[in-house]
């Protein structure tokens, strides 16, 4: 099916269900991932280099909007993850007061990880559906994910410098 033999107007609880479907599985396909590091970093930590990763360097208060925390927070979990020595603290030259957070090489080592895991998964769920399917998933897909705001991925991962 493309997509221009679909209805031109869905019924608006009919694809909120299908969105909530292909979430669960969403969700499941990425807490599996995070299985290997579940005792390295959190669910939330994990985000913020995520964050990190596909908007670069931040500064607390930016990378905690983000994220969805308080500064408070965000300050807490920023130093566990330079302890663990995942992202540093950069102070800008011309005011120390300015510091933006950046994922070290070890972090995106990590991230690298989680995401090829995940691709992995995904890619055996995706070549199970008809080939000429496809192009009307990642039409529908892509459009939902510019919607919510998010980072393209090939527009950050695959410039990483590991």
């Amino acid at each position: 099916m493309h997509s221009k033999d679909l209805p031109s107007s869905r019924p608006t609880e009919a694809v909120i269900d299908a969105v909530l479907s292909a979430s669960r599985v969403l969700v499941a396909v990425a807490a599996r991932s995070l299985t290997d590091i579940a005792d390295e970093v959190t669910l939330t930590q994990y985000r913020t280099m995520i964050v990190l990763a596909s908007r670069g360097p931040q500064n607390l208060a930016s990378l905690a909007e983000s994220v969805g925390v308080t500064s408070a927070t965000a300050t807490r979990m920023c130093d566990r993850l330079v302890k663990k020595g995942l992202i540093a603290r950069n102070e800008q030259v011309d005011d120390r007061r300015q510091v933006h957070l950046a994922l070290t090489k070890k972090g995106l080592t990590l991230v690298s990880q989680v995401t090829n895991r995940r691709r992995h998964e995904i890619e055996t769920i995706v070549n199970s559906i008809a080939p000429d399917e496809r192009d009307v998933l990642v039409h529908a897909l892509s459009h939902f994910a510019t919607a919510a705001g998010e980072v393209p991925e090939q527009d950050w991962s695959t410039g990483w410098d590991l």
